[in-house]
């Protein structure tokens, strides 16, 4: 069954220039246009990634509300920006709002395929068959992290962790104390990303575990090596 992918993006003639390169890769794509219509679609039911536009129309940060109202109903699904906009601030927003990466319209179309190809490996590799057990959970401490069904507790609480989070939170606790660089932390999630945007997945990290545990301070900053998970 082929993927289905939701695009939200008000230039339509872009719109369909994303869809026919989508379904020449064998997607299933809808577009959207702007942000009521993508609410009520996704409402009655979920794809399997959803691509936004920062601005849509005259609703100028539409896809950053779209994406928070997403993240609040599907915490772990897979959310990629595609705008125009290409500040840091808006880059370091839509990461905190819980988007998965942050591409510019700029950006190749082979290289926009790549970065979809790469965070459904990522999903795909998170829901493992039940034929490999020892891969499913993972627990450290107070962390319990089920790979099978995309979940993340502390303490027994649940964190809403992205897809990229939760990988980046596997990677620093399957060795606790071993120090992963910005390098080996894209290579363990299957993904390309810059230092400012691993920083910023880093501190969102943490501020999820700090609203449920004030005195969480597991993920420790190695200075100019990197980061590590540490179970003390």
């Amino acid at each position: 069954m082929a993927r289905h992918i939701a695009i939200v993006e008000d230039e339509i003639a872009l719109a369909h220039n994303y869809r026919d390169a989508l379904t020449r890769q064998g997607y299933s794509v809808s577009l959207y246009h702007n942000r009521p219509d993508a609410l009520a679609a996704f409402t009655k039911s979920l794809p399997d990634l959803a691509i936004i536009d920062v601005g849509l129309g005259d609703d100028i940060e539409g896809g950053f509300e779209l994406c928070r109202d997403l993240r609040s109903k599907a915490p772990a699904l897979p959310i990629i920006f595609l705008t125009a906009r290409d500040s840091e601030f808006d880059v370091v927003s839509g990461l905190r709002l819980g988007a998965d990466d942050y591409l510019t319209k700029d950006i190749s179309q082979p290289h926009m395929l790549a970065r979809i190809v790469a965070l459904f490996r990522r999903v795909d590799a998170l829901r493992k068959p039940d034929a490999q057990p020892s891969e499913e959970i993972l627990q450290r401490g107070k962390l319990l992290l089920n790979m099978d069904r995309m979940s993340a507790h502390w303490d027994e609480q649940p964190v809403d962790l992205t897809v990229t989070e939760l990988w980046i939170v596997h990677a620093l606790s399957k060795h606790p104390g071993h120090v992963k660089n910005r390098q080996q932390l894209m290579d363990a999630a299957n993904v390309v990303l810059d230092d400012n945007t691993i920083t910023s997945h880093i501190k969102r990290i943490r501020k999820k575990f700090l609203r449920l545990d004030e005195q969480f301070d597991a993920v420790k900053t190695a200075y100019g090596m990197g980061y590590r998970w540490d179970e003390q």
